[in-house]
């Protein structure tokens, strides 16, 4: 097949996965002026609280979802539920797997895509993060999806998955992670560069102190025409939520906040209790796993 793309790329988390990319008959790149999502990971830099998430989505204006709320079944799952597929773009689980999910560029997209959201999904009902990751790659390695990235990450490992014409999995450095429509910390992201330097220009030494800047950050008004911006207001399409979220070593500390609109016009609600409550779930399962052991 001419025009398909057949290469391996290790995982770092030791498997070997192909990458196949069939070109859709018509179908062209992204419009570069295309709003996507932004996400940022403060990554075991805070003591106690190994991951710290600050994070706006960016989406079609007519597209209706449902506010963060428990899903049943195992692990259970808190999540924000995109009513049009039935999936998510950002979730935690009761083991304290964090996902989240931002689209990107991909040149050619497939004539029939399957939805990224219910894979951002499928991948909370995993155990760990090497598993979603290794979920993630299995399956973006169809060339069914339009590209993703994914940011993975629990108390034991942190990953992102980079599902653009090419699939790649990084390691997540210890530190302040940023990503959008590229790649993780993509220098030439000029909406990345922004956020790093906004979001550093005090030190983020607490859970507290993070989620106050961050609060400020990713609710900063948009910027004029041709300017990188924080909040994005398209006419069709533009940030339509934002979520701050801490998970730490106890299940009481965790904090999920989310505004279900811009957060320069929303006010951040407060869903602690939900993910309080899965989380201690899990932890109590968990010993219980234990002790029959």
């Amino acid at each position: 097949m001419a025009n398909k793309v057949n290469t391996l790329v290790q995982n770092p988390i030791g498997r070997f996965w192909s990458k196949h990319f069939v070109p859709a008959k018509g179908v062209g790149p992204y419009p570069p002026e295309s709003i996507m999502c932004l996400l940022a990971i403060l990554y075991r830099l805070v003591p106690d609280s190994p991951i710290l998430v600050a994070a706006n989505r960016e989406e079609d204006y007519e597209r209706p979802c449902n506010p963060p709320s428990i899903q049943s079944g195992k692990p259970r799952v808190l999540m924000g539920v995109d009513k049009q597929a039935g999936g998510t773009w950002l979730g935690v689980n009761q083991h304290g797997l964090f996902v989240g999910a931002c689209n990107r560029q991909k040149l050619f997209s497939p004539l029939t895509a399957r939805s990224r959201g219910t894979l951002c999904r499928d991948l909370l009902r995993t155990g760990s993060a090497r598993q979603a990751v290794d979920l993630a790659m299995e399956e973006l390695s169809t060339g069914k999806y339009d590209g993703v990235n994914f940011v993975v990450a629990d108390a034991e490992s942190g990953w992102v998955v980079h599902g653009g014409d090419d699939y790649e999995v990084e390691e997540l450095q210890d530190g302040l992670n940023i990503i959008a429509n590229k790649n993780i910390n993509d220098p030439r992201d000029e909406r990345v560069k922004m956020a790093h330097r906004l979001l550093t220009l005090q030190t983020l030494d607490s859970p507290v102190k993070f989620l106050a800047v961050a609060s400020k950050v990713f609710a900063r008004p948009p910027s004029p025409p041709g300017r990188p911006s924080m909040v994005m207001r398209g006419k069709e399409r533009g940030t339509v939520s934002s979520t701050l979220l801490s998970l730490g070593e106890k299940p009481r500390d965790a904090i999920y906040q989310f505004a279900s609109g811009a957060p320069d016009q929303h006010k951040y609600e407060d869903y602690s209790p939900l993910l309080r409550d899965i989380l201690s779930r899990g932890l109590r399962e968990a010993r219980s796993k234990e002790v029959k052991a």
